[in-house]
């Protein structure tokens, strides 16, 4: 067992686009990973990188540790404790499950019970980033639960970003993500708002988030999103749906810990108002497309190179 501890066997459920750069980057640091995928295709392509490709979560259940990236809460109840979970194989359990997708903190205590009746460790690790994050290297991952459990993979966490934080004991991490989500969809609103308010003002877009970029209110995020602000880019990292549905888990937890959130509450409303425009497939960003119709502002695509702050430098 000695050697699992230094070169654990891995396991990843879930190669959506996040997914796919994470188990890769494991891969290309010499673990032995195997993956599962709804989609099989999806995640073919880590086969020529040396994954082993297995046909159900229970085929993971001898890993050392089994990381799960999914959807939503019901994605993750289903690929552990449901039919051929990774939880529910008879003769093996995996040593550690590290849960990566953002979901409720109910669902997250579930799952944790589940692995505790199995003899494995569950850490809550949400992360905060998207490919081309994850691509910099610049991913960042909160986890909870218990302390000697996280000791016990930070070497294998700190292999998918920057920067590993231990936030406390059992979902906390949970938390942690949600306000994490909530501030980038208060921000962005926000720099929507100053954008279109300088661009009426006759200031280009361009050269507004230039100026604010280089000075202290500017930071890795807006100059990360302002490329798509500019250039009218709208490819999503992360869509308005995902955003809602964080909103709403945040507002939630706000209620239960009586917290006032007026800003979040009033975006959530926006929100809701873009997706009600149909901004369902595109980047949260388009934020800036709605802010500019309540304005009267047509908004064109500037076609000028910006600098996202993400591309290595020469």
């Amino acid at each position: 067992m000695h050697t699992a501890q230094e070169r654990p066997r891995v396991g990843w459920i879930g190669t959506g686009r996040m997914g796919f750069r994470l188990a890769a980057r494991l891969l290309d640091a010499g673990h032995d990973v195997a993956v599962f995928n709804r989609t099989r295709a999806k995640a073919e392509p880590l086969a020529e990188r040396g994954a082993a490709i297995v046909d159900r979560p229970a085929d993971l259940a001898d890993r050392d540790v089994v990381f799960t990236m999914v959807s939503a809460s019901s994605d993750l109840e289903t690929v552990t404790t449901g039919p051929g979970g990774v939880l529910t194989s008879p003769n093996a359990a995996p040593g550690v499950l590290v849960d990566s997708s953002t979901v409720s903190t109910q669902t997250s205590a579930l799952v944790r019970k589940a692995a505790a009746k199995r003899g494995t460790g569950f850490l809550a690790a949400p992360v905060s980033g998207n490919p081309k994050v994850v691509a910099a290297g610049k991913l960042t991952v909160a986890a909870s639960g218990s302390r000697e459990v996280f000791d016990r993979v930070e070497p294998l966490l700190a292999l998918l970003g920057r920067g590993v934080t231990y936030v406390g004991e059992d979902e906390v991490a949970r938390l942690v993500k949600i306000a994490h989500n909530v501030f980038l969809g208060v921000v962005t609103q926000s720099l929507a708002e100053i954008t279109v308010l300088a661009e009426k003002g006759g200031v280009s877009r361009a050269a507004f988030l230039e100026f604010l970029n280089d000075s202290v209110m500017g930071s890795v995020y807006t100059r990360y999103k302002s490329p798509a602000l500019v250039n009218l880019d709208f490819q999503p990292t992360f869509t308005m749906p995902l955003l809602r549905k964080d909103f709403d888990l945040g507002l939630s937890a706000a209620r239960e810990l009586e917290v006032p959130m007026p800003l979040a509450a009033t975006t959530a409303q926006l929100v809701a108002s873009a997706i009600g425009a149909g901004h369902v497939e595109e980047d949260f960003a388009a934020l800036i497309l709605e802010q500019a119709r309540n304005s009267g502002v047509t908004l064109e695509a500037q076609d000028v190179p910006v600098d996202d702050g993400l591309s290595p430098r020469a």
